[in-house]
């Protein structure tokens, strides 16, 4: 997420830099042939270029709705991952009781809101390709980090590990059946939360859909210059270069919406969610350690965007 609240224009412009170059060679191409050469039929009606780009125009929208859409689902799954976040910490610490100071119920407490917060890491870094183990060690033990590295799915794994601790609770008499329940159902949760945020990894925007729009933006601006060249002469270059870059950064912002989870300044933030996730169950936990933040750094244009996923 971009942590900019005004975004630098040569970061917008820069991702259709190349296009905008192309349309003022091909619109200033259009002039001259229009006035040296005087070329028969060099200009049509404007109306042409008119109905089209209406037609594109609502095709956008409906693009770019859904491509939010998929966004904000997105968003709201790792709404729900923090909820039942806090609510799996408030369980781990109110069900187990050590009103009488026993170590090994501590330890337990904090073993599990610890790994909770290691899964929260683990599946960012799993959704966006990454290796899902990097940066645990803090958090899990030795011998579940060296597990998980075994496995090519680490939030899975580490929820595994959850269930039998789970188990484990059961038999020693911390929790009762009804607690045991109440816990398992907030696990299910997280798994829900999971597969919900895969199926948008893994669900690919229709090609063809893409594909058809961006045949009919390239040929919007193709006789857009040839519509307008009657009514404004050499005005008519900075205007095909405004009115087709406007498409061209809403079908951008559609491709990079439609994937949250692709590593980019417009990705769903997983990672500071994550890091809030982390703050609120060690204060849970009465833990104290700090946390450590975490910049990357996007470099266009010669400009550095900050942003935080």
């Amino acid at each position: 997420m971009l942590l900019k609240k005004n975004v630098p224009i040569s970061y917008v412009f820069g991702k259709i830099k190349l296009e905008m170059a192309l349309l003022a060679l091909y619109s200033t191409a259009v002039y001259i042939a229009h006035t040296n050469f005087n070329f028969p039929g060099v200009s049509i009606p404007i109306a042409i270029p008119s109905i089209l780009g209406t037609i594109i125009s609502l095709l956008l929208a409906f693009r770019s709705n859904q491509a939010y859409d998929r966004w904000w689902e997105a968003r709201t799954l790792w709404g729900g991952i923090v909820n039942d976040s806090r609510t799996f910490a408030r369980q781990v610490l109110t069900f187990i009781d050590n009103s009488y100071g026993d170590e090994d119920k501590r330890a337990m407490k904090e073993r599990m809101i610890k790994r909770q917060i290691a899964w929260c890491y683990s599946l960012s870094q799993h959704l966006r390709g990454q290796e899902g183990s990097k940066g645990l060690s803090k958090l899990i033990s030795p011998e579940e980090k060296q597990s998980v590295c075994e496995v090519s799915h680490v939030p899975l794994s580490l929820m595994e590990y959850h269930g039998r601790d789970l188990r484990l609770l059961l038999r020693m008499n911390w929790i009762n059946e009804y607690q045991q329940v109440a816990m398992d159902e907030t696990l299910t949760r997280f798994s829900n939360s999971m597969g919900g945020c895969e199926r948008i990894k893994n669900t690919v925007f229709p090609v063809t859909y893409s594909f058809y729009i961006h045949i009919l933006v390239l040929l919007f601006v193709l006789i857009l210059p040839f519509g307008l060249i009657e009514f404004f002469g050499v005005f008519q270059i900075p205007l095909v270069v405004a009115i087709s870059s406007s498409f061209f950064l809403i079908e951008k912002m559609a491709i990079h919406l439609q994937d949250p989870f692709e590593n980019k300044p417009t990705d769903t933030p997983t990672t500071t969610i994550s890091r809030n996730i982390e703050t609120n169950l060690r204060q849970m936990l009465k833990d104290e350690s700090p946390v450590e933040a975490e910049k990357q750094v996007i470099v266009t244009n010669s400009t550095a965007v900050y942003y935080v996923l």
